[in-house]
């Protein structure tokens, strides 16, 4: 993204995946010869995909044109990719098809349907709200603003998890494992700019998040991309502390782009305790922990 093609993604991609292997890592001899840059050679990693170097080199430089699926398998498999870094290889390597149906979708409204607005109000104590393109929160229930802050009183331009992990002081403080956190944003993020590479919206969002934050800066760099799946969250709420919070995401079927995202503590828990103390205070669980966030940003502007 930050401007970048599907072509120029391709380039870093394979470079970065490449350079966090070591021979030891894949079975490869390592003679002691001091290594300019890290991670394996490009001969190297040609040789365990079974390719020539000529070949991979121009795939690396972004000229690998009608490179094969069957190639592209040979690479994730050298290169040792997860899933969801192998279908982003994919998609990166062989754009067009894919790009021009998924780019229809972008230009769309994020439009969340009656029935899924009326389940997530139904989930009584479970804090759920639904992420929708470049993670933006599109819809939430009242246990979610008592955990998270009041979503209505937020710019709906503003409402996005990736601006509120970087650009929120009150976050770090918020997430008590923030690096994790910030990590799996900028993950799914890359992953969805393999997928519109084009998409202006997201383009700003991430340029808007490489000028004002560091860390996203280092963290894009990185080109490490990842499903939002599920896992726990250590979090520290203004009024009920901390609490430790196991979550799904589940995407919905008639729109792959969004995903409900439900939180939920261990039964008999302290946060289960937690979380009905915040049901309880319902409006002002949000606007406590909207304050917070208020007061933060003023001690760190």
């Amino acid at each position: 993204m930050d401007g970048q093609s599907a072509q120029a993604q391709l380039v870093e991609f394979l470079r970065t995946r490449r350079a966090r292997l070591k021979p030891e890592d894949v079975g490869l001899p390592d003679y002691g010869r001091r290594r300019r840059v890290p991670g394996l050679r490009r001969e190297e990693l040609a040789q365990l995909a079974g390719v020539s170097v000529a070949y991979y080199t121009r795939l690396e430089q972004g000229n690998g044109h009608n490179v094969s699926a069957e190639v592209l398998d040979s690479i994730a498999r050298a290169l040792r990719l997860t899933d969801a870094e192998h279908e982003h290889l994919t998609r990166l390597a062989k754009p067009r098809q894919t790009q021009k149906k998924k780019q229809r979708h972008a230009g769309r409204s994020q439009q969340v349907r009656v029935q899924v607005r009326q389940l997530i109000d139904a989930m009584e104590g479970v804090p759920a709200y639904v992420i929708g393109r470049r993670l933006d929160v599109i819809a939430w229930n009242r246990m979610a603003s008592a955990l998270f802050g009041d979503f209505a009183a937020v710019p709906p331009e503003e409402r996005n998890v990736a601006r509120h992990t970087f650009l929120d002081p009150a976050a770090r403080d918020f997430y008590l494992d923030w690096e994790c956190k910030a990590i799996e944003v900028v993950s799914v993020l890359r992953l969805e700019a393999g997928c519109y590479p084009d998409e202006p919206r997201l383009a700003a969002l991430v340029g808007e998040l490489s000028v004002k934050s560091e860390d996203f800066r280092r963290l894009w760099a990185a080109h490490t991309v990842q499903e939002k799946g599920h896992g726990t969250k250590r979090l520290r709420h203004p009024l009920v502390g901390e609490l430790t919070l196991a979550y799904e995401t589940l995407k919905l079927p008639d729109c792959h782009e969004h995903s409900l995202i439900a939180f939920h503590a261990e039964p008999d828990s302290a946060a289960q305790e937690s979380l009905r103390l915040l049901a309880s205070w319902g409006t002002d669980a949000a606007q406590a922990q909207a304050q917070a966030q208020v007061q933060g940003t003023r001690l760190n502007s």
